[in-house]
């Protein structure tokens, strides 16, 4: 028998401090869908599914600092900044970015043409690092 997972086989987890707010701004600046989402008794986000409109998918969740044993991960502003970075191909680099930045993102590199294609990068509100790649301006 040959196992098919529920969701795509590699998905990024990200760990971010209000989650319920970074659930809405990453609909926003990436275009996603809400698949699943799990809210805590407390308040917290628990678990949350995105498909972003380029069709990758990202988890998120806050932290829980009392489970951090079992869990293994922090937000980024626990560790002083991230320690990965997710690349987002899409069609236009430039109206991602632009989109991203309208809802709070900061530009940490321009997009730019390279020899690979077009590349800029951001980080989000919520201190993850994205990548935005996508075909060269002039090809």
């Amino acid at each position: 028998m040959t196992y098919v997972p529920p969701d795509p086989p590699v998905v990024p987890y990200l760990m971010v401090d209000r989650g319920h707010e970074a659930l809405d701004w990453y609909l926003r600046a990436f275009g996603a869908k809400e698949t699943a989402r799990y809210d805590m008794d407390d308040g917290r986000l628990g678990h949350a599914m995105l498909v972003l409109a380029n069709g990758g998918a990202i988890y998120l969740a806050d932290p829980f600092l009392e489970m951090q044993a079992a869990v293994g991960t922090s937000a980024p502003a626990a560790l002083g900044g991230t320690t990965v970075g997710v690349s987002l191909a899409v069609e236009d680099v430039d109206a991602w970015m632009a989109r991203a930045v309208g809802e709070g993102a900061e530009i940490i590199r321009p997009a730019i043409d390279e020899f690979y294609g077009r590349h800029g990068k951001l980080r989000d509100p919520f201190g993850h690092v994205w990548s935005i790649t996508g075909p060269k301006l002039e090809a």
